[in-house]
């Protein structure tokens, strides 16, 4: 079932000869002092059993064209830490390794607030540089709501994002009008953009499993890079 509509959405989308990938996804983890060493674990290992979960690894492989992930922690404007570079994932090995690279790591500071404004940007410069992929997505995991630099509506503006979809896995605080209310209204954008919740760092890796699954499953149709 999921290799048939992953299929039947590359045809769709049209003739794909000149990419390289169906989707470049860039994953961004929250470290910001509001996280404490505890739920930095739960989130990294979490992030890791998501992505080699059965499910979610038939859908990074339903189609010939593999998509191209790289994942980044953020926190403060300064404060960002590529974790894994470009890598495309064509195989359960490539995903593996990506994973058991995301589970070794440690985060690189936890002491700063949380700048989602410079998050953006800083996956705005990842997709620059990424493999020629037919859709962009960023997938954006925090606790909290801005408090330092510039706001996601300023990184809209002034980076190359018209064309991305931004993703927003809020944890915590579930009421409506609480933070993921707060995503939906400043942080998401773009084609068939949404907000998974997770009730906390615990239900963190079910929440991204979700997450994953509609953003490798279900590449949105109708917006295409197009050839150089």
């Amino acid at each position: 079932m999921v290799r048939a509509a992953a299929a039947l959405l590359l045809a769709l989308a049209g003739p794909a000869e000149a990419q390289e990938c169906r989707l470049a996804l860039v994953l961004a983890l929250d470290v910001s002092s509001s996280v404490d060493a505890a739920e930095d674990v739960l989130q990294r290992d979490g992030l890791a059993a998501a992505l080699t979960a059965p499910e979610v690894r038939a859908a990074f492989l339903a189609a010939d064209l593999p998509v191209a992930l790289a994942i980044f922690e953020w926190s403060g404007r300064y404060n960002q830490q590529l974790l894994l570079d470009w890598t495309l994932i064509d195989d359960d090995a490539r995903l593996f390794a990506a994973a058991d690279r995301l589970a070794r790591s440690s985060r690189h500071a936890d002491d700063s607030p949380t700048a989602l404004g410079h998050a953006l940007g800083y996956g705005a410069g990842l997709l620059a540089r990424a493999p020629d992929c037919l859709f962009e997505t960023i997938d954006v995991a925090g606790d909290g709501v801005n408090n330092e630099g510039f706001p996601p509506a300023a990184a809209y503006r002034h980076f190359p994002l018209a064309d991305v979809t931004v993703n927003g896995l809020a944890i915590g605080d579930a009421e409506a009008g609480g933070l993921p209310g707060y995503y939906r209204a400043e942080l998401i954008g773009g084609p068939r953009a949404f907000v998974e919740v997770a009730a906390d760092f615990a239900d963190y890796e079910r929440a991204m499993r979700r997450k994953l699954l509609r953003e490798v499953a279900a590449t949105p149709v109708g917006k295409r890079r197009e050839a150089p």
